[in-house]
């Protein structure tokens, strides 16, 4: 990718300074261009986890494009002085290229989430039906869950291959979704991937989105910790990451990449 965009480093993860609208017109970029490409979308949970394994900082950096997806990197951002524009939410953008893709007639692969049961389809196929209907006209070329072994990752690499997709979109969570793209971008054939965590859970109707009023108040988070209260241990690393930026900030070690 040619990069056009500025990136601002935010305890050692360097996002990509952009709006929504900068970030879409990129992604595009990406997806008509040669080789393969992705993009990560991190939170503050995702750059914590980086802090306290510094193996992440590797595999986060090498994406293509890197989206702030939470306000508590956008507070942080303001907390070292390299504000970053806006909030670029990845299911936002996934939304537009999804778009993209009807439009382009550019063929998207589904991967994540929870396999068949003797109840219920693989949310994958679920979800594909629904994208199918929220964009008339978008070509499907395969889906697959997210329950495999490592040893099953070749053949579904091979799978993706086959199918002629030129967009994939991995839900397999954090940061395992972007430790799979990593290691597999030598084999995959596509344009462009991106790490998405559960939204194909959303796009199927299997998990509510919080409702226009939170996500517009940036309380997003808060509507999933009321929803699923289990989450409190991984929701608690967002004070533990602004905190731990104010006591970097003060501390000088940030003095570096501010200068």
């Amino acid at each position: 990718m040619n990069r056009n965009t500025e990136r601002i480093c935010i305890r050692g993860v360097y996002f990509d300074k952009v709006t929504m609208q900068s970030a879409f017109a990129a992604a595009k970029d990406l997806i008509s261009s040669e080789g393969f490409d992705y993009v990560f979308t991190p939170n503050s949970e995702i750059v914590q986890n980086c802090i306290e394994d510094n193996a992440l900082y590797e595999i986060i950096n090498s994406a293509s494009l890197i989206i702030p997806d939470g306000i508590g990197v956008i507070y942080a951002s303001k907390i070292l002085g390299r504000p970053l524009p806006e909030k670029v939410a990845g299911f936002d953008l996934s939304k537009r290229i999804l778009s993209y893709a009807a439009e382009t007639k550019k063929r998207v692969f589904l991967l994540g989430s929870a396999p068949a049961t003797n109840e219920t389809r693989a949310v994958c196929d679920i979800a594909a039906e629904k994208i199918s209907q929220l964009f008339p006209g978008i070509v499907i070329s395969g889906t697959h869950d997210g329950y495999f072994s490592e040893s099953e990752s070749d053949n579904i690499v091979e799978e993706i291959n086959a199918s002629g997709a030129d967009i994939l979109l991995v839900c397999l969570g954090a940061p395992k979704q972007e430790k799979w793209i990593y290691s597999n971008r030598e084999k995959l054939n596509v344009s462009f991937a991106m790490g998405l965590g559960g939204s194909l859970d959303v796009y199927a109707g299997t998990v509510k989105r919080a409702p226009d009023i939170f996500i517009k108040m940036n309380l997003e988070w808060f509507y999933r910790l009321i929803k699923q209260p289990y989450r409190i241990g991984r929701m608690m690393k967002l004070p533990k990451f602004l905190f731990g930026t104010v006591i970097y900030k003060l501390s000088g070690k940030d003095r570096k990449f501010s200068e």
